[in-house]
């Protein structure tokens, strides 16, 4: 088991409809007379905290011009993966779907996984109110969840809808020397995305003859009984036609006697 290769890109794709959530936000500034003098559309990407306040320390001064290029800015990253008991599904249960190409091959999978991935979104900006603008356009959308859809095995054509859950909104103003060197007012929002992950991929024929042979003990010397011979009606069915079945039961005494019978389900 362990040791077979199995990537589906399941935790890449979930966390690029993360960001895609946040990829759009702006900010505006405006004048006295509260007219927009400058909108941006604030950069966002993948990266720890403190990768951010790194590069922000390389230009602290509010007084630089150069400094805007600099802020705002929102970065995302993981922060941890937990299995959800809670949405425990059963461990028989498969996704199946004929294989490309063929009609005598299906490809299936068992039933996912759940796990919780927990993500921090931080918006880095050099004044509060750019903050707030920023937390005020993401908010009002999670009560407390967004869910979004999510191409879960595409091999498959499976798609899942995954609630993303805000639990908590912080708030971190640093200073480094006087007022006028604020380093970063920082916001960090903590999510939850109730996610799936599929195990390995496999194919197999599709069945088209079930045999199945009746004893009156288990005994190694028990002589059959009978035999149930299920098959497709018609025969040349493939695994996505709407078909029936032909049951055909042999019965057997002493190994000698032979009377077939039939019978037909639709």
């Amino acid at each position: 088991m362990l040791g077979t290769y199995t990537y589906h890109e399941s935790l890449r794709r979930l966390t690029i409809a993360f960001g895609q959530i946040f990829n759009n936000i702006q900010i505006r500034r405006k004048n006295a007379a509260d007219s927009t003098l400058q909108s941006l559309t604030v950069p966002l990407a993948y990266g720890p905290k403190e990768k951010f306040l790194v590069r922000l320390d390389q230009q602290a001064s509010l007084e630089d011009r150069s400094f805007a290029i600099r802020l705002p800015r929102i970065g995302f990253e993981i922060s941890g993966i937990e299995y959800d008991p809670t949405r425990k599904l059963s461990r028989m249960g498969k996704y199946r779907v004929v294989k490309t190409g063929t009609k005598k091959r299906l490809d299936y999978t068992y039933n996912p996984v759940p796990y919780n991935i927990s993500y921090n979104l931080y918006t880095f900006t050099a004044t509060a109110e750019a903050g707030l603008q920023i937390v005020e356009q993401i908010i009002p959308f999670f009560q407390p969840d967004y869910t979004v859809t999510i191409n879960a095995l595409p091999e498959l054509s499976i798609k899942r809808d995954i609630p993303i859950i805000l639990n908590s909104v912080n708030y971190e103003d640093t200073y480094s020397g006087d007022f006028r060197q604020r380093r970063a007012v920082v916001y960090t929002l903590s999510f939850t995305a109730k996610s799936y992950v599929f195990g390995p991929l496999r194919s197999q024929k599709v069945i088209k003859t079930v045999k199945t042979d009746q004893y009156s003990d288990i005994g190694l010397d028990e002589k059959r009984e009978s035999r149930i011979t299920i098959v497709p009606d018609p025969t040349t069915a493939n695994f996505d036609d709407d078909f029936g079945f032909t049951t055909t039961i042999e019965f057997f005494e002493d190994s000698k006697e032979y009377n077939p019978t039939s019978d037909t389900d639709e």
